[in-house]
């Protein structure tokens, strides 16, 4: 809707997930570096945390294009699946042959073999498995004993799990405690301070191809910082509706009234409840009211 109005080449605050938009700074960099000298030490478990939009999607696939050539990588994005379910997964992440149908003590001799070649070929086999907090106690179970492969010098295959804070309290479990000791590296991935907001911002329009002035008053981002509190996430979405505001009003700037509008249109944005009841007190229509004046600014213009 806006994308010709602001000169953009393409949408800037997609929820998602592109690499291209990926900030190699702040604890992006931090968590990317991370995983980088993990699959280097090659061994264990490796951990990413952080709470809902965060950006541990995003790290996972920027991670799975950073890697070298001589490292294999398979992808699980949905692990609430039984033990055998996920060998299948991974048998066919793998390219294993003949996997359907067969018995959990055959998959595992076939994805055995499987990684056997790898290692016989100098490649490393690493598994991201994304929204890992999700994953059935029994399946985690099953997953450890999946890393026992191992030879005289290393183990076959290495294991990222990336998850919410709830990832940390399943393994805090007595009857997990195993596969919590074979996490050898962890990674929490913190909400943005201001400044690295502002960057994270700025990098996404300049990757859309924006040149213009300043897009925010101060008021505007002051306003956005608090509500969206650090998330990259909730921060997608109200620069999202308050570029649309613009565009309807017909304003180059994001202005402390617009922002304020989108807030009032994003649930998630509100901290307390009383300060909902007063934005949607004093700010009663949201994006209906914005719609309107979108469509009443183009058919005058």
């Amino acid at each position: 809707m806006y994308l010709d109005y602001f000169s953009l080449n393409k949408e800037p605050f997609s929820l998602t997930p592109d690499t291209r938009f990926f900030l190699d700074s702040g604890p992006f960099k931090n968590a990317l570096e991370t995983l980088m000298v993990a699959v280097d030490n090659g061994e264990g478990f490796i951990k990413i945390t952080g709470e809902v939009g965060t950006g541990k999607t995003l790290l996972c696939r920027k991670f799975l294009n950073s890697v070298s050539g001589d490292i294999v990588t398979s992808y699980i994005p949905n692990p609430n699946i039984s033990p055998k379910i996920l060998l299948l997964a991974l048998a066919k992440e793998l390219g294993v042959k003949s996997a359907v149908g067969v018995n959990e003590y055959s998959l595992h001799q076939l994805i055995t073999a499987k990684l056997i070649t790898y290692y016989n070929a100098n490649k490393k086999v690493i598994l991201c498995i994304d929204e890992a907090q999700a994953m059935p106690d029994e399946t985690l179970e099953s997953l450890r004993l999946l890393t026992n492969m191992e030879t005289e010098r290393s183990k076959l295959i290495q294991v990222v799990l990336f998850g919410q804070p709830e990832l940390d309290e399943k393994l805090a479990l007595r009857h997990l405690r195993q596969l919590r000791q074979r996490v050898s590296f962890s990674f929490k991935l913190e909400r943005l301070n201001k400044d690295v907001m502002i960057n994270y911002i700025t990098h996404r329009l300049v990757m859309a191809g924006f040149s213009s002035s300043e897009l925010f008053h101060q008021s505007a981002l002051n306003l956005l910082y608090r509500y969206s509190r650090g998330i990259p996430r909730l921060i997608n979405i109200l620069v999202h509706k308050a570029l649309i505001l613009c565009y309807g009003k017909g304003q180059r700037q994001i202005s402390k009234a617009i922002m304020k509008q989108a807030i009032a249109d994003t649930e998630d944005a509100y901290i307390e409840k009383k300060q909902r009841h007063y934005y949607q007190r004093v700010i009663p229509g949201g994006l209906a009211l914005a719609g309107a004046m979108a469509i009443g600014y183009r058919m005058l213009s």
